[in-house]
């Protein structure tokens, strides 16, 4: 069982969607793979509140039992061997028998059945190649019910096209439909982050630039093709939407005054409460005022042209990297990075001090049933 997100985890490897963190990567992306990710995904595009595991099992018990009780006693099974399929009636297979895959599966078997006759009759014939219809095609009903992550599959988000492996996939996705991954250098999950937009698109049926302020579609085909009609072939990271993918990236080292050793993505940060809605003011003339909270970050001396040192993560992206540059792809500047972390910052502050208000109304409820 994944522990919640109110109780001490050591490492910063969280879901947003579920409100869970966990102790290594390896946990995270086994339960991106779970049925009750998917179930929060949906009901985050539903904009419902998530539900935690302990009542997803228990809802998911309680439609098994519903499903099994309404199922009939006796059920007739009815297979097909030409096209390996199986019907609950005898009417579905009726009407199985009059379609036109289940008679393109019958020529393909009586052809076959006559190539292996002729072998029978030539055993000693060996410049009979294989072709394509000696070799058993799966029914594509077999497979599109099952909704897979493109990405699991080095299968491209947009379009479905598939690569070899997963740089060759994002490769195609850069080259062909534009998409690239904001402030890649700062990435440190690049699978784990397009796993989970592969799983908005084919399970949440999302658009990732509208995200959930957009349209909605029926169908993950649906959304891909708005997306490819309108040139949404990208992935929004900014406002609300930098919460949402901030498990993913490590702004640590964009901070001028900070070292590795001395940050802790996940500790309590102490954020002022601002008397204006934002951190800065521009004035008439074009300058800028900052907030006073924020001195100590306005007084720094940022050079956009320093040069980064790419993470471990970003040295096996050298290519993807390069693909970047040649399509006019730039690093974030140093100042729009902080400005970044801030935000972030402010965002951990604020879910933190939201997570101790429903741990005290818990603890609370607790105490007066006692």
């Amino acid at each position: 069982m994944m522990p919640e997100v109110g109780q001490t985890v050591p490492a910063p490897f969280t879901c947003v969607s579920c409100r869970v963190a966990f102790e290594d990567s390896n946990l995270q992306r086994a339960h991106y793979k779970s049925d009750w990710h998917r179930y929060n995904l949906k009901r985050k595009v539903a904009e419902f509140p998530p539900v935690t595991e302990e009542d997803f099992q228990r809802r998911s018990s309680s439609q098994r039992t519903t499903t099994i009780a309404k199922r009939p006693t006796e059920t007739k099974h009815v297979y097909c061997d030409a096209c390996h399929k199986s019907f609950g009636s005898q009417n579905a297979y009726d009407n199985h028998l009059n379609s036109k895959k289940h008679k393109d599966n019958l020529d393909k078997t009586s052809t076959q059945k006559s190539l292996y006759k002729d072998l029978k009759a030539n055993p000693h014939s060996n410049s009979i190649c294989e072709s394509d219809s000696d070799i058993e095609e799966l029914d594509s009903d077999e497979w599109e019910d099952e909704s897979e992550n493109p990405i699991d599959n080095n299968d491209c988000i947009f379009c479905g096209h598939h690569s070899k492996n997963f740089i060759k996939n994002l490769e195609h996705m850069t080259v062909v439909h534009s998409f690239f991954i904001p402030d890649i250098e700062y990435c440190t999950d690049v699978m784990g982050l397009l796993r989970y937009l592969g799983e908005k698109v084919s399970d949440g049926f999302m658009c990732l630039w509208c995200n959930e302020k957009g349209r909605t579609f029926h169908s993950a085909e649906a959304a891909r093709q708005h997306m490819v009609d309108k040139g949404h072939c990208k992935m929004i990271h900014e406002g609300e939407a930098l919460a949402e993918y901030a498990d993913f990236y490590d702004y640590s080292s964009s901070y001028p005054d900070a070292t590795n050793d001395e940050v802790d993505v996940d500790g309590e940060v102490d954020v002022p409460e601002l008397d204006g809605g934002d951190y800065q003011l521009v004035l008439p003339s074009g300058a800028k005022i900052g907030h006073r909270s924020l001195f100590r970050y306005y007084r720094q001396s940022f050079n956009p042209n320093r040069t980064l040192v790419p993470s471990k993560n970003s040295r096996k992206l050298h290519k993807v990297l390069a693909t970047y540059r040649a399509l006019g792809w730039s690093e974030t500047e140093q100042a729009a990075a902080a400005r970044f972390v801030i935000f972030i910052m402010f965002c951990h502050s604020e879910c933190q001090a939201h997570q101790r208000h429903l741990e005290e109304i818990h603890l609370e409820q607790k105490l007066l049933r006692i």
